[in-house]
């Protein structure tokens, strides 16, 4: 399971972050049906996989740090026998998996406010976050017209453009990236996910940084939305992610280079809110 969860987070089959967080969890689980002698032969194993898991995708600050809090779990545990560090395993998994939950839909419902009655919005590539907010805002009643990229080079703003086209109460609108500059005038907001925050900037999709800087020109507000446990600290080096030369021209490139980076860097001097699980911070 662990090799095909791998193969799933690499490939971006799974587009949410706290998704492939919760998958790799699940995935984990299954060191603790391995038949092992001792503990420490145990936490290797468990060590070694959480590994393989968190260099599937780098740049995504949730799976690391909930790879990373299972295996604490276990290594700082007063474990007698591997039955013992099974049970740690198992019930550390359930409390990250239930917290990354609870992160996604707490963020979502502070960010409900930013989906005012009647506004227009755009938004970014696909952000089940932000999606869930704006889903929790059309429950409210509140009728809405929005914008999406369609985010290129893997056109997951199409997914959410689907998506939004299913709410009643939502004008959706499907553009190219390089609309957006057209459009954010008319707007009154631009709002993303967060793959991470990283000392000053937000990693995110790449796209995001043009949008932001557009709409700092334009006079446009942006928000962000995700969970509190994407903004990392020290034990966190972001690792940008180049996408296969495939996702952008099925041809071969005879004479120039394709660069095909997953994410891109947004300063926060050019985000006006970022709403997490614990409510509306500076930026």
């Amino acid at each position: 399971m662990i090799d095909e969860t791998v193969e799933e987070i690499a490939d971006m089959q799974t587009h949410s972050a706290s998704n492939v967080a919760i998958k790799a969890a699940r995935a984990l689980l299954t060191v603790a049906d391995r038949e092992v002698t001792t503990v420490e032969e145990y936490e290797r194993d468990l060590e070694r996989n959480a590994s393989v898991l968190r260099r599937a995708n780098p740049s995504h600050a949730i799976l690391q740090n909930a790879m990373a809090d299972i295996v604490d779990a276990v290594t700082t545990a007063d474990l007698t026998d591997v039955e013992d560090a099974k049970a740690v395993t198992r019930s550390t998994v359930d409390t990250v998996i239930e917290n990354v939950r609870r992160e996604k839909q707490d963020a979502a419902a502070n960010a409900v406010p930013l989906f005012e009655d009647g506004s227009t919005i755009l938004t970014h590539d696909y952000s089940s976050t932000v999606l869930a907010g704006l889903e929790r805002a059309v429950e409210d009643g509140r009728e809405l017209e929005v914008y999406v990229t369609e985010a290129r080079p893997r056109y997951l703003g199409r997914r959410t453009a689907r998506r939004l086209a299913g709410l009643d109460g939502v004008e959706t609108h499907l553009i190219v990236d390089s609309a957006a500059g057209h459009h954010l005038p008319e707007c009154d907001r631009l709002i993303t996910g967060i793959t991470s925050i990283v000392d000053e900037h937000i990693y995110n999709r790449i796209g995001t940084f043009p949008l932001a800087a557009t709409a700092n020109e334009v006079g446009t507000p942006m928000a962000a939305v995700g969970a509190s446990s994407k903004i990392v600290g020290k034990r966190f080096v972001f690792e940008n992610e180049y996408r296969p030369v495939s996702e952008v021209m099925r041809e071969p490139a005879e004479g120039f280079n394709v660069k095909n980076p997953g994410y891109d860097a947004t300063p926060l001097s050019l985000v006006d809110t970022i709403i997490t699980d614990e409510g509306e911070l500076e930026a």
